[in-house]
């Protein structure tokens, strides 16, 4: 009888789901079709007559870049692996390789402006090679890598004139990016090294043996990126030749994703044997399927562009919540496409890195799915380097609050990140309590399971709302937002919509419930 409930239930979520994006799709449509001559940043499009939203600048330099791009690392990736059949080559062998492309990459990339990064890191080398074994060496990595990542963005990347007016000459050879923008990732890449060299006789927060009885992947006989990360290389890759190469591969070098110094170091002796040839082909064809639909998406709905402009505080509550849904939307299929084209790249030439968005933005139902979902690979780099040596879930409360600040000064030193930063962490407290009151409760009996299946997806809805005010303030209207928020929904004309909008995430928290089960069966057969 439960299961016959659960169908009749599934219909009824399918049928609201189709419908619910069928008004999405015809009110998009109208307000971009009615509004386009007041938006900013819309160009002429591939698709007919269509205008094409241009208006984030991240999407656009990656998009009108992508054939030279494509060019570039592709001759990149032949070069590299032809090399590597020819002469058999190893660790050492290929990170000179890859070192040498990199750093022809990175001159074109930012000109004479390496001699920042290089020297920068350089320094940070030495520093763990002296302090890496002792007690404090990680209060001395943060604090460099802090203080470097702050001085970057405070002086914008520095300039050659303030060391003399002879040098001043090369300021005049920027190359065409901002080096101290990719640079975020470098720090990232520099605590990694850093901890896997002070953990390379013992990782004192992870129990090998157990991980292998308990993981399906390394129990097999393979290894998973986990244990990739954590099991300790050789000596002989802790070098500055390999060091080097990890930091400025280029495949990875400007979004990432991120992978650990241990995980790439290992992937250098033998290439990754997780995906076939036949994989790695269907992963950049889905991807290429992603960018037809992104195309699509932006040519005929101009969210960012409404975002941007402004316009969209002249709209209806309803009208304001669909923009900011299609926002988020667009955000997500833009990291998609940015992080899977170079991971595919990194594939292609043996490495395996983590994906960075494994699971749609619309199949999170709450904070900690979603974090482990969205930007994943830096997700797994914050547990490792940073939540767990604070203390773990033991610290929770407290260690969410100095992860996410530093996520927020990490992407950029403004108070509108900030906010979302402290927002999401204030989000985290009644979702912690509502998961220690669930595990507490038990259902026994079918009863208390139907009670707790629906004040769980209660819980998501306010969850996923709540998620939604933080991102938006966080990446489109700043601080200021939050009362212009309020003002909208929480009046006359706006309470009918927050309401139809809770109802619609608790619809969905629904689905995902019953995509979950879908996938645990399908697993456990």
């Amino acid at each position: 009888m439960n299961n016959s409930w659960k169908q009749r239930e599934l219909v009824f979520i399918l049928v609201y789901a189709a419908i619910f994006y069928i008004i999405i799709i015809r009110y998009s449509l109208q307000l971009s079709h009615d509004n386009y001559k007041k938006l900013y940043g819309l160009r002429p499009g591939l698709i007919s007559t269509q205008l094409n939203d241009a208006s984030d600048a991240q999407w656009r330099n990656f998009r009108s870049n992508l054939p030279i791009l494509t060019f570039v690392f592709g001759v990149f990736t032949l070069m590299a692996n032809t090399v590597r059949a020819w002469y058999d080559l190893k660790a050492e062998g290929m990170s000179v390789v890859w070192l040498l492309i990199s750093l022809a990459y990175l001159s074109y990339l930012h000109g004479a402006f390496i001699f920042f990064i290089l020297a920068i890191a350089s320094t940070n080398f030495l520093l763990v090679k002296i302090f890496g074994r002792t007690k404090y060496f990680p209060f001395i990595l943060w604090v460099f890598n802090l203080s470097f990542l702050l001085c970057n963005r405070v002086y914008e990347g520095y300039s050659f004139a303030s060391f003399g007016d002879h040098w001043a000459h090369l300021d005049k050879f920027r190359g065409t990016f901002r080096w101290h923008i990719c640079f975020n990732f470098v720090v990232l890449r520099m605590i990694s090294f850093g901890y896997d060299y002070h953990w390379s006789d013992h990782n004192p927060y992870v129990d090998q043996e157990m991980h292998i009885r308990h993981c399906n992947t390394c129990s097999s006989g393979k290894t998973c990126y986990r244990m990739l990360q954590e099991r300790s290389v050789g000596i002989d890759k802790l070098s500055y030749t390999i060091y080097l190469c990890y930091l400025l591969y280029a495949p990875l070098y400007i979004a990432g994703p991120i992978i650990s110094f241990n995980a790439f170091a290992s992937q250098l002796d033998t290439p990754q044997k997780s995906y076939t040839l036949k994989q790695v082909a269907w992963y950049g064809f889905r991807w290429v399927l992603s960018l037809l639909l992104m195309e699509i998406m932006t040519h005929f709905f101009y969210y960012n562009a409404f975002a941007i402009s402004g316009i969209w505080k002249q709209l209806s509550p309803m009208e304001v919540f669909i923009i900011g849904y299609g926002v988020l939307n667009f955000m997500w299929l833009k990291f998609f496409l940015i992080w899977r084209y170079f991971r595919f790249w990194a594939l292609v030439s043996g490495i395996e890195a983590p994906e960075n968005m494994p699971r749609c933005i619309n199949n999170c139902y709450n904070l900690e799915s979603f974090w482990k979902n969205w930007h994943a690979s830096f997700n797994k780099w914050l547990v490792r380097y940073m939540y767990i040596p604070l203390g773990g879930s033991g610290r929770k409360l407290l260690n969410v609050w100095v992860v996410f600040t530093f996520v927020a000064i990490w992407h950029d030193l403004e108070w509108k990140l900030l906010s979302w930063a402290w927002l999401t962490c204030i989000f985290f407290i009644p979702e912690m309590i509502l998961k220690s009151a669930a595990t507490s409760f038990k259902a026994d009996n079918v009863f208390k399971e139907f009670i707790l299946r629906e004040l769980s997806a209660v819980a998501g809805a306010i969850t996923i709302a709540c998620l939604m005010v933080a991102n938006l303030v966080g990446f489109v209207i700043g601080p200021s937002g939050i009362s212009w928020l309020k003002s909208v929904f929480l009046q006359t004309e706006g309470l009918p919509t927050l309401f139809g909008l809770l109802v619609t995430f608790y619809v969905g928290t629904k689905l995902m419930f019953h995509v979950s089960d879908t996938k645990q069966r399908t697993h456990q057969s």
